[in-house]
């Protein structure tokens, strides 16, 4: 109890945090040194991320026994939303490297027995509502262009929204419902869990920040989800595993991005 009035008494307000502008060149050099944090132990992370993904393989596969084919892309997409959950091990390793310590597998879960891991905890919920919501949306979006007849194959789904004017209109409204929730995820995001892990803020504070960061720099930060959603694809593209290096270094490189916009 005594610890929790300590850290109520020294939490720090979105007010106290100073917003840099930054450059395209802080972005590369973001990668990096993402990059370099990811060379410096490899090891760690294959396993670690053959989980992500496998989940999205799972997922898929379940939709379709499940008669839930209208929902796959959906699904799998949105475990984007999922992105800064997974990666706070990440941040917490670019953290203790950048410290000069030692980076093992207990360092990247050390945030879990520290005042910051309520603040993890709570921003983690608000990513999961805001999958949630996009799932719901999806749905009401199928049923409302093709009622609610499902698809009984995949070949069918495929017919369905590739060679049909309803398909079409699907593909451009879940494209632009979908860019929203990317811009929403993004800007709540950016460095709202680096912030959790690197000081003693609270959800609203780290969020509030998160979207002052990107306010402040709107194309640069524009151009960072491009370049994360560029990444995401190319790795996808070889059957998933290519996100076994993509989502590490772009973890490392969020840490690092973070630095680069919260001035110390």
């Amino acid at each position: 109890m005594a610890q929790e009035i300590i850290f109520r008494n020294i939490q720090i307000s979105s007010n106290e945090i100073e917003i840099c502008k930054i450059g395209v060149k802080d972005l590369w050099q973001a990668l990096k040194e993402g990059f370099e944090d990811f060379n410096a132990n490899p090891s760690l992370y294959l396993f670690l991320f053959v989980f992500y993904p496998l989940i999205a393989v799972l997922v898929t596969l379940f939709s379709l026994d499940q008669n839930l084919m209208h929902l796959a892309f959906p699904l799998v997409s949105g475990f984007t939303l999922f992105g800064p959950v997974v990666l706070v091990c990440l941040y917490e390793m670019s953290r203790y490297r950048e410290r000069g310590l030692a980076v093992n597998w207990r360092s990247a879960f050390d945030f879990v027995h520290s005042s910051s891991f309520a603040t993890v905890l709570a921003l983690s919920v608000m990513m999961m509502v805001l999958y949630v919501a996009w799932l719901y949306i999806a749905q009401f979006l199928y049923f409302g262009r093709f009622g609610e007849v499902l698809p009984t194959s995949i070949t069918d789904l495929l017919n369905q929204i590739l060679t049909t004017k309803r398909g079409a209109g699907l593909i451009v409204y879940g494209t632009a419902i979908g860019f929203i929730f990317a811009v929403v995820a993004m800007s709540v995001s950016v460095i709202s869990f680096p912030l959790a892990l690197d000081k003693p803020v609270s959800a609203t504070t780290a969020v509030t920040a998160s979207i002052k960061a990107v306010a402040s720099n709107p194309l640069i930060m524009a151009l960072w989800g491009i370049i994360v959603s560029v990444l995401l694809i190319m790795g996808t593209m070889l059957f998933l595993i290519g996100l076994i290096v993509v989502i590490p270094v772009l973890g490392h490189a969020t840490w690092h991005l973070y630095r680069k916009l919260v001035k110390p």
